[in-house]
């Protein structure tokens, strides 16, 4: 790891590593959750360790893996990792802890009418999309105000949830469907957004693409919470 500044300063939403639920294919959300594989801890100081430059801050989620995979990150890189409320993934309500074709089809179907406007729509039991992005927004709202004013140096690293994280940056930065419905993020893959002058965000990494997102790339076979 080096210490030189690499670009704009910017927010990384990072995904978690592989926990014992993706291996399972689990709809699991709830606060704590299950921990991180031998494999998911692997990657996870694999992310720190391969960080062109130290993050400015590093924030994580409650969840048991999101705290773990930056107490990796943590170690790494020697910045202090502190967890933040409401980050937490999509509450799968109804559907928690089913793995059924069944399960995963309904949970994908509503997540995918959120990335195309219909944000009232809900998991039984759980959020709507509304939900998520209230609770989220705010957070990254607050972090922005702080750590990523003009001229600001470092980044923000966010370790927190693929579905969640997605459907936050669909939003912010306009990233459209069918790319953003896709494109499932693998553990610890980033998405990366620059604050802009205006108030906007811009995306310049999401997963392994970068700008533009027009790629058309079939429905990855992913774990449904990626």
């Amino acid at each position: 790891m080096t210490d030189a500044k690499i670009g704009p300063a910017k927010l990384v939403l990072v995904r978690h590593g592989e926990t014992e639920g993706n291996v399972a294919k689990l709809l699991d959300t709830r606060v704590p959750g299950l921990p991180l594989t031998e494999r998911g801890a692997a990657q996870a100081k694999s992310f720190g360790e391969n960080l062109l430059a130290p993050p400015r801050v590093l924030f994580c989620s409650a969840a048991l893996r999101a705290r773990q995979t930056a107490g990796y990150i943590e170690a790494a890189t020697g910045v202090p990792a502190t967890v933040l409320d409401d980050l937490q993934e999509v509450q799968a309500g109804d559907l928690e802890g089913k793995h059924s074709e069944q399960a995963h089809l309904l949970f994908q179907r509503v997540y995918r009418a959120w990335h195309e406007g219909d944000l009232d729509e809900r998991i039984p039991g759980g959020e709507s999309g509304r939900d998520v992005l209230d609770r989220f927004l705010p957070v990254v709202d607050g972090l922005r105000e702080k750590y990523l004013t003009p001229g600001s140096a470092g980044d923000v690293v966010l370790v927190n949830h693929g579905a969640a994280m997605r459907l936050v940056s669909r939003y912010l930065a306009d990233v459209l469907p069918p790319f953003t419905t896709n494109n499932h993020l693998d553990n610890t893959e980033t998405i990366e957004l620059v604050p802009l002058p205006d108030g906007g965000w811009d995306c310049i990494r999401w997963g392994r693409f970068t700008p533009p997102f027009g790629y058309d790339v079939a429905p990855t076979s992913d774990d449904p919470m990626g």
